[in-house]
């Protein structure tokens, strides 16, 4: 029987278990993976605890991304075929498809071919981090030459993919790091500037990095009482893009800076690109073309043998990691 991860209440990663389980069949329009790497995402840190926008059903299966051959496909799949090497694009639920085990029964468009050139380990790195990114940047805050970009906690998995992005379509980069020893990593990556927010006040560098002008387009997973600086840091008109909470505290909108600047604050998540066709489509088009260039290469923190899922999210949730963390199969 296959291995997968499980767990059967919210909590931390001690939740968490390696059980066998049945064998999946692939139904309808779905096709199974014989799993070799797994991606790690924070949303699954949300989900598992209680604080994604889905809610587990116990016993819980986990996990957006997963990176394979395909093994069985259901009826009325006509464009993947048992033998395609494929990773997952996050455009389901994990009550449904958590892919975290030797084995994973996804929809077959969640299932995309990934270059040959590329490891199962880096197969497994593609999807949530390029498409979470490509869509604030590009798809909706229409990022482009000589703008300036703004990124927080950018040693994450989608930070390296938003500094890549960025560059790739001429945007100025400047990345935010708490403490020091990222700045080189963030550097070396293609960021422009490093601002050490435990040691620089943020507002201020971007306004000295920046001429004064502010940065045009602000891409944040912390949001809480950051939120004042990142206004104070933007530019007229500009917009600030929110795609998490890593924060524990209250976010409160800085309503007066905002007024006086005319900013727009953004919720935004991946589903709002990976569950529409067009947008999907458009989205794997952009990022395609930039791992065939080399604009776009996965960064991998770190790896763990599947029987170490557990320590693989207590390393991310130590927020040690610069790049994917990723769990062998």
């Amino acid at each position: 029987m296959p291995k997968a991860v499980l767990f059967d209440e919210l909590g931390g990663a001690d939740v968490l278990r390696v059980a066998e389980v049945p064998e999946l069949e692939p139904a309808e329009g779905e096709v199974r993976i014989a799993v070799e790497a797994i991606g790690l995402n924070r949303a699954e840190i949300l989900f598992r605890h209680g604080r994604y926008h889905d809610k587990p059903v116990f016993p819980s299966r986990i996990g957006y991304e997963a990176c394979g051959a395909i093994d069985a496909v259901g009826p009325g799949v006509e464009d993947l075929a048992v033998g395609d090497r494929v990773s997952t694009i996050p455009c389901f639920s994990m009550v449904e498809h958590g892919v975290c085990g030797e084995q994973a029964v996804v929809p077959a468009f969640a299932a995309a071919r990934y270059p040959d050139r590329l490891t199962p380990a880096e197969g497994a790195a593609i999807w949530m981090q390029y498409f979470t990114a490509y869509g604030a940047l590009i798809e909706f805050g229409k990022v482009g030459e000589g703008d300036t970009v703004l990124l927080t906690a950018a040693s994450s998995s989608v930070g390296v993919a938003a500094i890549q992005i960025a560059k790739s379509v001429g945007a100025r980069v400047i990345a935010t790091t708490r403490g020091a020893g990222k700045k080189d990593f963030l550097l070396n990556i293609g960021a422009h500037r490093v601002i050490v927010t435990d040691e620089e006040d943020l507002a201020e560098a971007v306004m000295a990095i920046t001429g004064g002008a502010g940065a045009d387009v602000v891409f944040d997973p912390v949001v809480g009482s950051t939120l004042p600086k990142l206004a104070d840091a933007t530019a007229y008109q500009g917009s600030i893009f929110l795609y998490g909470r890593l924060s524990p505290e209250d976010a409160v909108i800085p309503l007066f800076p905002a007024l006086r600047k005319g900013l727009t604050f953004r919720c935004y998540t991946i589903m709002e690109i990976t569950k529409f066709p067009e947008k999907r489509e458009r989205g794997k088009k952009f990022i395609y073309e930039g791992l065939e260039s080399g604009a776009l290469k996965p960064i991998i923190a770190r790896t763990f043998p599947l029987d170490d899922a557990m320590g693989a999210y207590e390393y991310m949730e130590s927020n040690a990691q610069m790049g994917k963390i990723i769990v062998e199969v």
